[in-house]
């Protein structure tokens, strides 16, 4: 990778995080990047819609380095929701196609999180009845969804238990996933192993209780999502970068911890992966991430010195003195905010230290009396 650990010893500071950043052949602009945030507005057949069209490329206007673009389930029985979106067909690829050149031409790197939900898959739209915690049913739309065990997420479906036949398609799917990615324009691909979704699920001994070599010992644990991680990153051209996003709490006794995440990230780092997305929980309904600022920096920035991989951190860090704090005593090397830029488009424009008539778009200079 071109960007390895060690090359960058000073503390990152709010001037460092104005500076830009190689991953292989792709150069971000800065270090604040968008978390990918489900949108639920994809068209009935997995496309990106306009609303994504205007959504995604504000965000690039608004300065950000990188535009991850939501979770984008891997096949039909892998979305979250009906209106989530996919990257399974041509005309899906196409859809997203539009969006990657919006990102590009705003001058953000368009990067994709690719997904399996497993047991937190057909679910209702956040906005609709009960919410995320509401089934939807086979008889409305629904399905059922696959997981590690037969064990619900919450009020949700019970899954059905994987087949290693199964599990070998769904690594397969992946794997097609990432190269329709790289033909949709993406130049950086992310696979999501965190928040409870299929990957995290098999992670953890809460959710994963095979007795095959899917589960059990750790290193059983590991071994579909390594299979899915290996086969992502051979998939994609060598100049393009892969990142894994990756939990390292589970926020209860006897989930996925800190040192198992480690284990984790040394065999990613072994597959030539470039940067973990850091975050936490997920995994329970009754068992959410305390309320704590920059809760996920520290364990980031651990990871980095021991496994020596390149990190960014994601999660309550939207506050500009919490931000500035999190990045000074630290070595991350990059930070996705999520909800803060749902509330602010032009929050990287906002954080980004220097003469603001050099950052904003020039159409924009006559408000700039008091920009901040």
């Amino acid at each position: 990778m071109s960007a390895s650990f060690g090359e960058e010893e000073l503390l990152m500071d709010m001037e460092r995080i104005a500076q830009p950043i190689q991953l292989r052949k792709v150069e971000v602009r800065n270090r604040i990047w968008m978390s990918p945030m489900a949108q639920y507005s994809a068209t009935s057949d997995g496309c990106l819609s306009e609303w994504h069209s205007l959504h995604y490329g504000a965000r690039a206007v608004g300065g950000v380095g990188m535009v991850m673009v939501e979770s984008t389930a891997i096949g039909p029985d892998d979305r979250c929701t009906l209106r989530d979106p996919g990257i399974w067909t041509g005309a899906q690829v196409d859809s997203h196609r539009t969006v990657t050149d919006i990102i590009r031409r705003a001058g953000a790197v368009p990067a994709i999180q690719l997904q399996a939900a497993g047991r937190k898959s057909s679910h209702r739209l956040p906005w609709e009845r009960r919410g995320q915690n509401s089934p939807v049913a086979v008889e409305e739309g629904g399905w059922t969804p696959l997981a590690p065990s037969a064990i619900p997420f919450g009020n949700l479906t019970v899954p059905r238990a994987l087949t290693r036949a199964e599990i070998a398609m769904t690594v397969d799917r992946f794997a097609q996933a990432a190269v329709n990615a790289h033909e949709a324009g993406y130049d950086v691909v992310e696979v999501h192993a965190a928040h409870g979704y299929l990957l995290h699920q098999f992670l953890s001994p809460l959710a994963n209780q095979r007795v095959d070599e899917y589960g059990g010992s750790l290193q059983n644990r590991l071994r579909f999502p390594l299979a899915v991680a290996r086969a992502v990153r051979s998939a994609l051209p060598a100049d393009k970068p892969v990142f894994i996003r990756i939990s390292t709490n589970d926020w209860t006794g006897g989930g996925f911890d800190f040192a198992q995440a480690v284990e984790f990230a040394k065999c990613l780092r072994e597959l030539d992966i470039d940067l973990l997305d850091v975050t936490s929980g997920g995994l329970l309904v009754d068992a959410p991430p305390p309320p704590r600022p920059a809760l996920n920096v520290e364990p980031a920035d651990r990871i980095r010195q021991d496994v020596g991989i390149l990190v960014a951190p994601v999660g309550q860090i939207g506050d500009p003195n919490v931000l500035e704090e999190a990045i000074s005593r630290t070595k991350v090397d990059a930070v996705f905010l999520g909800r803060p830029l749902l509330r602010d488009p032009y929050l990287a424009l906002r954080f980004l230290p220097g003469d603001p008539h050099d950052l904003w778009p020039t159409q924009y200079h006559r408000a700039l009396i008091n920009p901040r």
